[in-house]
């Protein structure tokens, strides 16, 4: 999320924190900050072009006037998590993709100083269209999974979501 298109609703299920993440044997793992001037200056492995996490990277970094250094970009998160883990560079992530790691030690997290990069996960689908029985069997088991207590709400009711990145002045 967000989707912004004519005729599509959306719904916002869950939201998680874009994190950088390294691995331990990083020169720079005991940090527990990391400003956006030196991730630049680091070997980056990110998602691929053209998926909303990217672009939130992308468009954090670009108002921050900081050019990346990307050596890698793949298509999956546990990729990313993998080549980080092997110190190959650092990655940008959802922190709870990353948690059961950062927990066993496995890769360390650092919060990025001045931002709050929100990444939003929900459901988009057609405004006004037929709901079979299946799809809203599908929507209630999303809500349950990532915790939303949106499913008191009617389906009707979702609104598309706003700007996902916000400046944070306050540290972590």
């Amino acid at each position: 999320l967000p989707v912004e298109a004519r005729g599509i609703q959306t719904e916002r299920l869950n939201e998680d924190q874009l994190v950088a993440i390294a691995s331990p044997r990083h020169r720079l793992a005991k940090q527990r900050t990391v400003s956006a001037y030196t991730l630049a200056g680091e070997k980056l492995i990110l998602g691929e072009r053209g998926g909303n996490t990217r672009r939130l990277i992308d468009q954090f970094f670009a108002q921050a006037g900081v050019t990346l250094s990307v050596a890698m970009e793949l298509s999956r998160q546990a990729a990313i998590r993998r080549m980080v883990e092997e110190d190959m560079g650092v990655g940008i992530v959802p922190f709870q993709s990353v948690r059961e790691e950062v927990e066993r030690g496995r890769l360390v997290r650092w919060w990025i100083e001045g931002a709050h990069i929100n990444w939003e996960l929900g459901i988009a689908r057609l405004s006004g269209g037929y709901e079979s029985p299946i799809m809203q069997s599908f929507i209630r088991l999303a809500r349950k999974h990532f915790g939303s207590d949106a499913d008191a709400k009617s389906s009707k009711k979702s609104k598309p979501i706003g700007r996902s990145v916000k400046k944070n002045r306050s540290r972590r």
